[in-house]
């Protein structure tokens, strides 16, 4: 394997590892949102902006994390057949898996770019009460298709080695 692909690799490895543990501490600032909500209904008034922002920390979580679980083979998979398959032919099956999901999380990133791109210029709000700019968390968006394509690339990557017979660490 090439000096560069191996780079990459490790860009990639390093980026969705930090991605991953700045999502995980997410879940924190989402728990102290939805409590403070909470509390804040229950004996004051109740806030406009509480389930509003722990929506947009969750989307964050959850896309910013995305590269993390493809990293660790976190994701959904169906084993049924899978599981019992050689290591190459599981490289072999993820190498057509890989082209998909790459071409996807590239349509993804051109429409979440568009969509990021009208919401700057329009300066597009939330339909609630509170009236959100909805701009941020469509960068974020792109941001965590982004990281999450980059950690594809690095899959097919591996897969492609793990056919060649070679070792990718």
């Amino acid at each position: 394997m090439p000096k560069a692909m191996r780079a990459y690799i490790r860009f990639a490895d390093s980026i969705s590892h930090y991605s991953g543990l700045f999502a995980m501490y997410l879940v924190f600032v989402l728990l102290l949102i939805l409590l403070y909500a909470s509390v804040m209904k229950v004996f004051f008034l109740p806030l406009n902006w509480g389930v509003e922002t722990a929506q947009f920390v969750m989307v964050s979580y959850y896309l910013l994390g995305g590269a993390w679980a493809l990293r660790h083979d976190e994701h959904v998979r169906m084993d049924l057949l899978y599981g019992g398959w050689t290591v190459k032919r599981k490289a072999k099956v993820n190498l057509f898996t890989d082209c998909a999901m790459i071409f996807f999380l590239c349509m993804l990133l051109f429409g979440g770019i568009a969509s990021s791109i009208y919401a700057i210029e329009t300066g597009e709000r939330s339909f609630s009460a509170w009236r959100p700019y909805v701009a941020p968390v469509k960068i974020v968006m792109c941001i965590g298709i982004l990281l999450t394509l980059i950690q594809a690339v690095a899959i097919l990557f591996k897969d492609w080695a793990t056919i060649r017979g070679e070792a990718v660490s």
